[in-house]
């Protein structure tokens, strides 16, 4: 609209002051009630307008004014309205609650339509979190969040993720993972982060002051946003048109006195020529201070296996453990460079040395910039960047010998005549030796340092074309610039030289060793040592080593479309508009990564990764067409259909095309039954194409250990059978390396897309004989087939192992000695995934007296089912109620559940938040596990997290104090290979009570 039409078409008053209310309903409760309870304002505020696609305003009275303030928390609940991105909204408009959302005579954008429909008339199941939901939990990144909706799965990495995660916070939608949720900013599409074995959108570089709502659409959304929409869209709409400046500052602590956490962030916008214009500045800075495994007792001390008798921590020592030819630990090495027999004490505990949450630092800045030169064209931009750093440490690094693809020497074989070996005096076939594993303490802890610059520009323009025809254009360029380093990883060559062992067969990674008495003759710093006694500074100064990685990812996205949300009106009585939405999508992406030159030739102790880069191009079409069929008739106060498709074009794999039909029926304006039918597909991503090789190391019990055969039943003789056909007796032999296995990893050019189908129906119910009150019930069903990813190691091992899938004994080489040299799980269209569940919301908000007024929220998820299918043709695994141990594996908990309650009096109100997540069985990868003998715990309890929450509103002034984890409960135990628990499940329980305290102001 232009500004003479602004000043030609005032607005009532009354509609003004709706949109100051969301602002000024703290400070000003008598205006939060008569927006409540006045049937006057409300008609009105349910008047038809137009709204401009990138802002609404109405002269100063209708200038959004985002507030640092904490109101009734607005439920996270299943609607089908959305605000358009610059208007604030009211407690109505926010619930879609009353006789004007029943109605459905105003129209907005929908996430999940490009066409702008009445209040509860999509058919398509929309979340909608408000700005103040995620303010009031005190928490400074979004992803941690989103973590609390029972829809957001546990296959993302979080701020616990110490070995892979890289500070990255990815997010994942019904467990169908990180790689099939598509987020959004605006609408558009943003910069990715890579990190090891894959890339997603980091939530955590998002600056939570700058988000105005997130919407996720729970359904598929690929043909109408394209590639990655396979389990639904998260879009994140940031705040726009703003002519206020508000700084808010927080800190908070846990009780033990660690996890130190301060945020600061600030915005001001600026309006100019007469409103036409608008300038807006964000900008937030936090830190994360991170938390040891040695602080908290649960993660003090690992254990490793799930036996009766369970192991903790490793068999690896600082002193070096020697192993006999068979795997069994026999000897330690001692400070005199000799050997004594090895004891269960000796053992490391890993877990001392490494963090349990991880320390970040993060500076966002945002601008936001849009111009009015007339209702046909409004030039408007946007541009985010970030600046994120973390720190991590682990324990030092253990030298095993080489991964894959190195030609150095895989096992460090301990021959004969070395100096101080004891064992030689037994095991002295010179052509099966004792081995040696030893921790290198010496080179200190690992010490892992991610610095991340991600930039996301966006330039478009928009406006009414003709009779109603609208158009939006805009090109979106985005760049995340990636440095890693990592201390003490340690030489290879160097080590073996200082500790005198040579190859007896240069370039063969199986060969023996032979000692070398002089091997440092002619090398400056290096000083000869022995294997079995500890490193002199000198020495371990020559052959330790820190490694430098670098990463790069750029996005150009090119987007253009029309719209008309009346292109005709259907020829009969009670008959509505036909609305029509086309457009066409151009978008390229491409990504590199630069290890280390010594990590890529395998030269170091650590995984061995290869340099990649690749990319792809796409050219898209698509159209959405809404018929409204019936419109304020007996029986049908709303009757409409949409249907969408999308053609997609790629330059690595070819065409395919996507569709989805939806129809919304609302016979009153109390209920209205919805439905979708659709499919989608994920194109494989840059890492998963173009990704390089890398060694990580899995959680995984070797099924020929000794302590392993029992645990397969009635398959325990074929297990025995097949280690003993490879000379492997599985009575007394033992698996090294801690129940972690070198995994080989990687991309794969010649993947094919992935395709989904997905259906919702359900129903949303509105009384207006109960104001106050909104309530949805949803069924959803997903299935996935070629799915892509990499076989976990256990299926591989077991696959082979059992018989169940001989062709997995490729995949899997063992060194001289027995132990597993590496398993090869490399990125493959595998089998399929079939996930369902109910969805069940409730928002009610009831006055009391005229000072108080109480909001009760709830959002609910039954897990139906959950079946997986590793490979084509092969058995569908059951994970419904289970959750993946021995690793930091994907939860599937039967019931999730998150409900608020919150207490308003005047400008003081409290908010009580809790979780709740019903217990889990374990999964070992493909097989739930029972109580039975030879297993230890078999199941994770039910678990509750509280929350409370007092904020207090004094004129421009907000307070808020805040207790997380109220009950300091900590997290269920489960095995694995690091915490005791599972990060991306019970993250939220990991730090224990904390204390936040938060002030801000308005101006």
């Amino acid at each position: 609209m232009s500004h003479t039409d602004r000043r030609k078409k005032r607005l009532p008053l009354s509609f003004s002051l709706l949109y100051a209310l969301p602002v000024f309903a703290a400070g000003a409760p008598v205006l939060a009630q008569a927006a409540v309870t006045s049937p006057s304002s409300e008609t009105r505020a349910a008047a038809p307008k137009k709204v401009s696609v990138h802002k609404v305003r109405a002269g100063k009275a209708t200038a959004q004014k985002p507030s640092t303030q904490t109101l009734a928390p607005q439920t996270v609940r299943k609607q089908n309205v959305v605000q358009a991105p610059s208007s604030a909204r009211t407690i109505q408009q926010a619930r879609g609650a009353g006789a004007s959302a029943a109605g459905g005579t105003e129209t907005v954008e929908v996430t999940g339509s490009y066409l702008r429909q009445g209040r509860n008339t999509s058919p398509n199941p929309v979340q909608i979190i408000t700005s103040r939901e995620i303010q009031q939990t005190g928490i400074t990144n979004v992803g941690d969040f989103l973590q609390r909706m029972p829809s957001i799965g546990s296959s993302g990495t979080g701020n616990a993720d110490t070995n892979g995660g890289d500070g990255v916070g990815c997010v994942d939608l019904r467990n169908l993972g990180s790689s099939r949720v598509l987020v959004l900013i605006d609408g558009k599409r943003v910069t990715q982060t890579g990190m090891s074995g894959g890339s997603c959108v980091d939530m955590n570089t998002i600056p939570v002051m700058a988000i105005q709502s997130i919407e996720i659409l729970k359904d598929g959304g690929s043909e109408l946003y394209g590639a990655d929409a396979v389990s639904g869209v998260i879009n994140i709409k940031m705040r726009h048109d703003i002519n206020t400046g508000a700084i808010n500052v927080r800190g908070d602590i846990t009780q033990r006195g660690d996890n130190k956490t301060g945020l600061i962030s600030a915005y001001k916008g600026w309006n100019f020529d007469h409103d036409r214009g608008n300038i807006t500045l964000m900008g937030q800075y936090d830190t994360v201070g991170g938390v040891m495994m040695k602080d908290r007792a649960w993660s003090r001390n690992p254990q490793t296996s799930n036996g009766m008798n369970p192991g903790f921590g490793s068999v690896i020592s600082t002193s070096g453990t020697v192993f006999s030819p068979d795997g069994n630990p026999i000897y330690n090495g001692n400070s005199a460079g000799g050997s004594s027999p090895y004891s269960k004490s000796s053992r490391y505990n890993y877990n001392k040395d490494t963090s349990l949450l991880n320390n970040t630092q993060n500076a966002s800045l945002m601008g936001d910039a849009h111009y009015d030169f007339s209702k046909h064209f409004t030039l408007y931009s946007n541009v985010m960047y970030s600046h994120k750093t973390s720190w991590i440490q682990m324990a030092p690094i253990p030298a095993m010998g080489s991964v894959a693809p190195s030609d150095l020497p895989s096992t460090i074989y301990l021959p004969t005549g070395y100096p101080g070996n004891t064992a030689g005096d037994i095991y002295n076939d010179p052509d099966n030796p004792a081995y040696l594993y030893r921790r290198m303490a010496e080179f200190g802890t690992r010490k892992s340092e991610s610095a991340v610059d991600s930039l996301t520009a966006k330039v478009g323009a928009n406006g009414e074309i003709i009779a109603g025809w609208m158009y939006d254009a805009s090109f979106t360029f985005g760049s995340t610039m990636s440095s890693f380093q990592t201390s003490g990883v340690g030489d290879y060559n160097k080590l073996m030289r200082e500790w005198g062992l040579d190859a007896v067969t240069p370039g063969d990674s199986n060969t023996l060793l032979t000692y070398n008495p002089n091997s440092c003759v002619g090398y400056a710093g290096c000083v000869q040592s022995s294997a079995l006694g500890p490193l002199s500074p000198e020495a371990a100064q020559y052959a330790n080593y820190t490694e430098h990685d670098h990463s790069q990812y750029t996005m150009r996205d090119f987007n253009a479309r029309i719209h008309n949300d009346h292109v005709v009106h259907m020829p009969y009585k009670g008959g509505g508009d036909l609305g029509i939405a086309l457009g066409m999508e151009h978008r390229g992406e491409q990504m590199s990564y630069h290890p280390d030159p010594l990590i890529a030739q395998g030269g170091s102790l650590t995984n061995t990764v290869l340099p990649t880069g690749g990319g792809f191009n796409v050219s898209e079409a698509y159209l959405e067409g809404n018929l409204t069929l019936l419109h304020n008739v007996p029986f049908a106060k709303n009757l409409s259909i949409d249907g969408q498709g999308r053609f997609s074009s790629y330059n690595t794999f070819g065409t395919t095309y996507n569709w989805k039909a939806g129809i919304n029926w609302s016979p009153t304006r109390d209920v209205a039954f919805r439905g979708t039918l659709g499919t989608s597909f994920r194109q494989p991503s840059v890492s998963e194409l173009y990704g390089g090789t890398l060694m990580s190391y899995n959680g995984a019990n070797d099924p020929c250990d000794m302590t392993q055969i029992t645990n397969y039943g009635g398959r325990q003789s074929t297990v025995m059978a097949n280690c003993m056909k490879q000379g492997i007796n599985p009575a007394n032999f033992q698996q090294g390396g801690s129940g972690q296995v070198a995994t080989l990893n990687g991309g794969n050019a010649k993947l094919q897309p992935e395709i989904g189908r997905t259906y919702t129906f359900g129903a949303t119910f509105t009384p207006h004989w109960i104001p106050g009150l909104s309530t949805s019930a949803s069924f959803w069903h997903y299935s996935v087939s070629h799915s892509i990813s990499a076989l976990s190691t256990q299926y591989v091992l077991d696959g082979c192992y059992t018989g169940s899938d001989p062709s997995m004994c490729s995949n899997i080489t063992r060194s001289a000695s027995g132990q597993i040299n590496t398993v090869s799980a490399l990125n493959a269209n595998l089998g399929s995934l079939t996930t369902s569940g109910v969805d069940w919301d409730l928002s009610y908000r009831f006055r009391v007296t005229d000072a108080d007024w109480f909001m009760v929220e709830n959002n609910f998820q039954r897990l139906v089912s959950y079946k997986q299918q590793m490979v084509p043709n092969g058995p569908h695994y059951n994970y419904l109620g289970s959750i993946t141990y021995q690793s930091q594996g994907t939860s599937n908990p039967t019931v999730r559940d998150y409900a608020t309650l919150t207490w308003h009096h005047n400008n003081f109100s409290v908010t009580y938040m809790m979780q709740y997540m019903s217990g889990m069985h374990w999964n070992d990868g493909t097989n739930t596990i029972y109580k039975s003998q030879g297993y230890g715990r078999v199941k994770t309890p039910a678990m509750v997290l509280q929350d409370l929450t007092f904020n207090y509103n004094l004129k421009r002034w907000n307070f808020q104090f805040e207790i997380q984890n109220l009950a300091d409960k900590q997290p269920p135990f489960l095995v694995n290979t690091s915490s005791n628990s599972n990060d991306s499940t019970y993250g939220g329980w990991y730090a224990g009570r904390s204390f936040l305290l938060q002030a801000g102001v308005n101006f």
